[in-house]
């Protein structure tokens, strides 16, 4: 059993950088790869980025260039950096945790994220 618990979301001007983190309710990251997704109204979920035990990451074409996924394994803490941030990017941000081995998932309550001047 794993919990996943976001934060960081927020309100911010176009242009403007936010830094969201996900905390396991445990160690693991020798076992799970990890990534971010969203879900904007009347949207489908899709995958923002992702990176793998072995820190393979890759990104939605949409926000290459402006966010970088990254792990930290002495905090037990996932993020995600949002830089230049665009309307289109409002929506609600989801953590995601897939067993390498067994499939098991694991998905998080979700931060909103809403760009807005």
């Amino acid at each position: 059993q794993v919990q996943l618990v976001e934060s960081g979301g927020g309100l911010v001007q176009p242009g403007g950088s936010l830094n969201l983190s996900c905390v396991p309710s445990r160690s693991i990251f020798s076992t799970y790869d990890m990534g971010w997704y969203r879900q904007a109204p009347g949207k489908q979920r899709e995958l923002v980025a992702g990176i793998t035990l072995v820190l393979s990451t890759n990104y939605a074409d949409s926000v290459k260039g402006r966010f970088i996924i990254s792990r930290d394994n002495a905090k037990n803490t996932v993020y995600l950096q949002m830089n230049s941030l665009k309307p289109e990017d409002t929506a609600v941000y989801y953590c995601n945790a897939r067993n390498r081995w067994t499939r098991a998932e694991y998905w998080g309550q979700g931060t909103q994220v809403t760009v807005s001047s």
